[in-house]
């Protein structure tokens, strides 16, 4: 949406200004501690509890999210179909996106959430260029529909993907288009499950025509840290982080996150002074923590 529509400033114009802007924390943690049950489909709760994804929203728009995710990031057609709900794939990704949008207060910002299809493209696995492109389409023209400002391509591995969902964004909407990349860290440095480097996953992301790049998931804030500093080595474009809190460890026979949220607050103020144009979080991450990120950054 442009200033024009909306009467409020795009992300883009925002970051122009100079601003660091503020994302929110984690959708899947949100979902498991209100109801949803190990194996279930987080993108049915858009049509079943729409309380509790509405819920979400406000939670994080209270805590000070200058942007929220839409809960859809398992939406395409190819993941749906494993749940049994491939014909709802647009009810379920337009519900995603008006209900984020119902709770946005003025001037905040609704990013579609469209993460990997969990399927290879020919000849690697069974699925066409145009095959994934159409689901790509599918999926964000329908967050679109549902008042999104912008999409978010997310924890992507393979460039391939990433560069479909991408000109899809592109070619059928007026979305504003970020995409990142997940990176694990082995003896030779940061690279994707596909084999990407961070400093090569900035330059062919923004090459497909991303607005805004970066990295999410898989990783606590240190070396999201670490990541962020070489992709900021290979581009002066807008770069946005989403940070696990920690890696999850088992007590108890539960999944604990060990980053608190003011451990995670420094380092995000410093990631803010490195040139992070967008922070937030991701697994392991809840209001909480965007509360003190908030403070971290404005006090």
């Amino acid at each position: 949406m442009t200033t024009a529509e909306t009467g409020h400033s795009t992300i883009v114009e925002r970051l122009a200004r100079g601003e660091t802007l503020i994302s929110d924390g984690g959708t899947g943690t949100y979902l498991q501690a209100h109801g949803l049950e190990p194996g279930g489909c987080p993108e049915e709760f858009n049509a079943s509890r729409p309380d509790v994804i509405r819920g979400m929203a406000k939670a994080y728009f209270d805590a000070g999210s200058d942007l929220v995710l839409t809960n859809s990031f398992g939406g395409s057609r190819f993941m749906q179909k494993k749940y049994g709900y491939g014909d709802r794939v647009r009810e379920f990704n337009r519900l995603a996106a008006e209900h984020a949008r119902s709770q946005a207060p003025p001037g905040c910002h609704v990013v579609g959430s469209v993460g990997p299809t969990a399927e290879f493209l020919q000849p690697l696995g069974a699925v066409s260029e145009n095959e994934m492109y159409d689901a790509f389409v599918e999926q964000i023209t329908s967050l679109e529909e549902g008042g999104a400002d912008a999409v978010l391509i997310e924890t992507m591995t393979a460039l391939e993907e990433a560069a479909l969902a991408i000109r899809a964004a592109k070619e059928n909407t007026g979305l504003i288009v970020i995409a990142t990349m997940t990176f694990d860290k082995g003896p030779r440095g940061f690279f994707t499950m596909m084999g990407i480097t961070p400093e090569r996953a900035v330059v062919e992301l923004r090459e497909a025509g991303a607005d805004i790049v970066g990295t999410n998931c898989g990783n606590g804030i240190e070396l999201m840290i670490e990541i962020f500093r070489q992709m900021r080595e290979a581009t002066d474009g807008y770069l946005l982080v989403h940070s696990n809190a920690g890696i999850p460890e088992m007590k108890k026979g539960a999944i604990i996150y060990p980053e608190t949220p003011q451990f995670m607050a420094e380092r995000f103020k410093m990631l803010a002074g490195l040139g992070a144009n967008i922070v937030g979080g991701c697994c392991g991450t809840g209001p909480e923590h965007i509360r003190a990120l908030h403070a971290a950054l404005r006090g």
